[in-house]
């Protein structure tokens, strides 16, 4: 194989697997949502139950999860969109990321209290 042909694992590899990943997350998060909609028309207090289940504090982190990953997925999309359609794209494509990545930050810092509020309040009381 021809000296620098093999990909190194920089920012634009880790983006890549990134956003396969939450998009692969998202896709199961949506089919078992279907699933458990779905349960409403098969029986009522099954459905009763599972929604139950929705609002314990381990959930709550998965909901927190499933924020990280629609927000990322989001984000880099935009990234991916501005790479592929600005000229200017693949130059800036690492800056891009950079400002993804902290944006996506701030914004996760933004839903702690939204989505955990309740899952701490749950733990430790009002």
């Amino acid at each position: 194989m021809p000296a620098g042909t093999l990909y190194r694992g920089r920012e634009g590899m880790w983006s890549w697997v990134a956003h396969r990943v939450t998009g692969v997350l998202i896709f199961f998060f949506l089919f078992v949502h279907v699933l458990d909609t779905a349960l409403v028309r098969v029986s009522p207090e099954a459905y009763d139950d599972v929604v139950g289940t929705y609002k314990t504090p381990i959930v709550a982190l998965l909901e927190y999860g499933l924020v990280a990953a629609i927000l990322f997925h989001a984000l880099n999309g935009l990234r991916v969109i501005a790479v592929d359609f600005w000229s200017k794209g693949p130059r800036y494509q690492k800056q891009m990321l950079w400002t993804v990545m902290g944006i996506w930050i701030v914004l996760m810092v933004g839903a702690l209290y939204p989505v955990l509020g309740h899952a701490v309040r749950a733990i430790f009381g009002s």
